[in-house]
């Protein structure tokens, strides 16, 4: 007779981390990329961060190492990881280094630019007027609305010309 196999642990098909849904089938570090503002590196210095091996696949997580991780993305500093790492150096309203992610990013975003605007920087002029910000050419390009291309005098007289010939 065959002795009964030892139950292995199912895996979880999706892991909620950080308001993320990871996919179970994935390692750790891969599956975290999936939370909006975590990268492959921080991933890494996360699970490191966290005591949890990178092998590990997040279907495998137990709620504990689900509290764990959270905990860590809350304060990446205090568990070791460097400011460097975080996507939120120096925070212009507290000062502080942090890690956001999800609808903090977004949140973030759109107070830096309001400030930008209310400032009347260069920045927040070009954002407010919807032109480009950053430098580029707008001659011809980032063109909305119904502008056309740049027709040269010979054919504007051209189509002058078929337009008061047609009536």
């Amino acid at each position: 007779m065959h002795e009964p196999m030892p139950e292995e642990e199912e895996l979880r098909a999706i892991v909620r981390i950080a308001g993320a849904d990871c996919l179970g089938e994935q390692k750790l570090s891969f599956g975290l990329c999936k939370i909006r503002g975590v990268s492959f590196g921080f991933a890494n210095a996360l699970v490191k961060a966290s005591g949890l091996s990178p092998e590990t696949k997040v279907g495998e997580l137990s709620d504990d190492d689900v509290r764990k991780i959270e905990g860590v993305l809350r304060d990446p500093q205090g568990h070791g990881i460097p400011a460097w790492l975080v996507n939120r150096r120096s925070d212009p309203v507290t000062g502080l280094n942090a890690q956001l992610v999800g609808s903090d990013i977004d949140m973030a975003v759109r107070s830096d630019l309001e400030r930008m605007r209310r400032t009347g920087s260069w920045k927040g002029i070009r954002h407010s007027l919807g032109l480009k910000v950053r430098g580029q050419r707008t001659r011809t390009t980032g063109r909305t609305g119904k502008t056309i291309g740049v027709t040269k005098k010979s054919l504007a007289e051209k189509m002058r010309a078929a337009e008061q010939g047609k009536k």
